[in-house]
């Protein structure tokens, strides 16, 4: 009895911690993940895919395809703060990131010209 309890505990245990990392990880909260800044469109309209580490593929475009340039993009995405991100980051330039929650008070003025993006957004923090 003893025995088959405690194997019990043990595999509860395990199984608890293999989920708890898997959820955080795909979600991608506190997962750092490696980006590449792929396109700068005007306005922060900014396309960047994702070139390392695991994803939910459900928070990305598993492809896109820039509708003005014909350049097909894989786990693409855009995000939703783009004033948060940093000025010397710039195209074809990697980093490493987290996705974040969103601010709820964020003060961020972009202009409204449109440039394509995918249409999934992330809320990031760029951890280097």
């Amino acid at each position: 009895m003893k025995k088959s309890l405690f194997t019990f505990i043990i595999l509860a245990m395990v199984l608890n911690a293999f989920t708890a990392c898997s959820s955080k990880a795909s979600k991608g909260g506190g997962a750092k993940l490696k980006a590449r800044f792929e396109v700068a469109g005007m306005c922060s309209n900014y396309t960047f895919s994702v070139i390392e580490g695991r994803i939910n593929p459900a928070l990305v475009e598993a492809s896109w395809t820039n509708p003005q340039t014909n350049k097909t993009y894989w786990k693409a995405f855009g995000i939703s703060n783009p004033c948060n991100f940093p000025s010397n980051i710039k195209e074809g330039d990697t980093f490493y990131f987290e996705i974040v929650p969103a601010e709820k008070d964020s003060k961020c003025a972009v202009c409204m010209a449109f440039y394509p993006t995918p249409g999934k957004k992330l809320n990031i923090k760029v951890v280097q």
